[in-house]
């Protein structure tokens, strides 16, 4: 006899979501699903948190695949106003992305009746039949939206970098343990062919032991210095003190505002080219060459640490050895001419007539492979290639035999596949609980820059060996007010 009795949607994965501290989170599934509706043309509904450039870039594949944005919600009312009349700001016009601009009308008339919040807590409360969250805001929000997020029952793709913090980073890898929830975090390189396909010819022992590895990205900020105690006029659209959210509250300045590359560069708010770029360009070695925690963590900037990210610096992480894998050191290197150490870089001249301005080196027994910082573009030479340069990774002849091992990303489009998983039709490639592993690496990267010395990392305990200085770094506070 078939039972009447039903539990709605939300309460049912609230409670489950509960219950996944002992018992597991269920596998969130869109709303259709649950009521036994399996059709893969299911429309999703969908809520977009922070309405600045990123998500200009995002919202139009979701519209292109027939998805409903039903919210958006930003704590500056302005944003919101302009991302739904599909207006462009000053900086969107010189860094336009030319998916979004292509798709502005449909965007406006996709946006026109989304409901507008100002706090991402409301929207919860008031939205009752959202299937997935789209998180395009600063780093410090991030965990505290992931989390209530999936305590709503929501499948949930978030911007880089995961996690502000060593222990933020624990907090989502522990929560991912108990969870089978779609999650997808935004290093959009991994989505393409060449990327996967680094992964199996790494992995392949084709390059021999990958001894180490070397990322970069030649950009720089000023020289590090301490934080404004003077303020600019707070506009009156903005919500000032839900902007800094967890971070701490300091007086406005008209420079925080926009992209990473504005709050990013002080470090309660972000954590500079490391965790921009560096989330992007590391992820690739984590994967290809699947990196435990680091054993050692150091690094050697231009300046003193003050209140922002310094003007240059090169990271190190040791690893120690892994299954049948020798021990591992990778780097990233950041500032004005950052780049591999120049001995390693012949190959790169030979095939580019330079060295790249960013990428992703790695330097094999047998052979190297190269990539941009993205991870994407790759190429490879073999020390037994007559050809000084490079060949692409889908083209050398000696990786054409090797079986393809993971499942390739339909039309390399990163949002799509995690449409697609909401819907059921695959499981996504770039889950939180590999987005975690990665923010150890950097948010220890970013324990020793404000550490001012390396440590010895002792991953199962979160503790900096022989520095107890260095917790306070680790287990950043977080203004309660702002968090669920």
């Amino acid at each position: 006899m078939k039972s009447s009795f039903t539990v709605p949607r939300r309460s049912f994965l609230k409670s489950c979501f509960v219950a996944g501290t002992v018992y597991g989170i269920p596998q969130i599934v869109p709303s259709g699903v649950l009521r036994g509706d399996s059709t893969p043309s299911k429309r999703l509904s969908v809520a977009v948190i922070g309405c600045g450039n990123r998500s200009r870039t995002l919202i139009p594949s979701i519209l292109q695949e027939g998805h409903h944005v039903a919210a958006l919600c930003d704590v500056d009312a302005e944003q919101r106003a302009r991302l739904k009349a599909g207006r462009v700001g000053a900086y969107d016009r010189r860094t336009r992305s030319s998916d979004f601009m292509a798709g502005l009308d449909r965007a406006k008339q996709g946006l026109s009746k989304a409901s507008e919040y100002a706090d991402y807590r409301v929207l919860f409360d008031k939205e009752k039949s959202l299937d997935a969250v789209i998180i395009s805001v600063g780093q410090r929000w991030h965990v505290p939206m992931i989390k209530a997020s999936l305590r709503a029952g929501l499948a949930v793709y978030c911007e880089k970098p995961l996690a502000h913090s060593v222990a933020e980073a624990r907090e989502v890898a522990t929560t991912m343990k108990a969870a089978t929830a779609i999650t997808q975090i935004g290093t959009q390189g991994g989505a393409t062919d060449a990327f996967r396909r680094s992964m199996e010819i790494i992995q392949s022992g084709l390059l021999g032991d990958v001894l180490e590895v070397h990322c970069w990205m030649d950009r720089t900020f000023p020289p590090s210095e301490t934080i404004s105690s003077h303020a600019d006029p707070v506009p009156a659209e903005l919500n000032w003190d839900a902007w800094c959210g967890p971070s701490p509250l300091h007086p406005f300045r008209v420079h925080y505002l926009g992209t990473c590359l504005n709050w990013g560069r002080w470090l309660d708010y972000g954590d500079g080219h490391l965790a921009d770029m560096g989330a992007h360009a590391l992820n690739l070695p984590l994967r290809a060459l699947d990196l435990p925690a680091p054993t050692r963590v150091s690094v050697v900037s231009a300046e003193p640490v003050l209140d922002s990210y310094p003007s240059k610096n090169d990271f190190r992480w040791d690893f120690s050895t892994r299954p049948d894998s020798k021990p591992v050191s990778m780097w990233w290197h950041d500032g004005p001419g950052a780049a591999p150490p120049r001995d390693l870089c012949g190959d790169l001249m030979a095939t580019y007539g330079r060295v790249p301005s960013d990428g992703c080196l790695f330097v094999g027994e047998k052979g190297l492979l190269f990539a941009d910082a993205w991870g994407q573009k790759g190429v490879m030479r073999l020390k037994s290639d007559a050809s000084p340069k490079c060949r692409g990774v889908l083209d050398h002849e000696a990786a054409k035999p090797l079986p393809v091992k993971y499942r390739r990303a339909k039309d390399q489009n990163h949002m799509k596949e995690f449409l697609d998983a909401c819907r059921g039709e695959v499981q996504t490639f770039q889950n939180f609980a590999m987005a975690a592993r990665s923010a150890e690496i950097t948010t220890t990267g970013i324990v020793a820059l404000r550490l001012g010395r390396g440590f010895e990392w002792d991953s199962g305990n979160l503790r900096a060996k022989g520095a107890p200085d260095a917790d306070r770094w680790i287990h950043l506070p977080r203004r309660g007010k702002w968090v669920v």
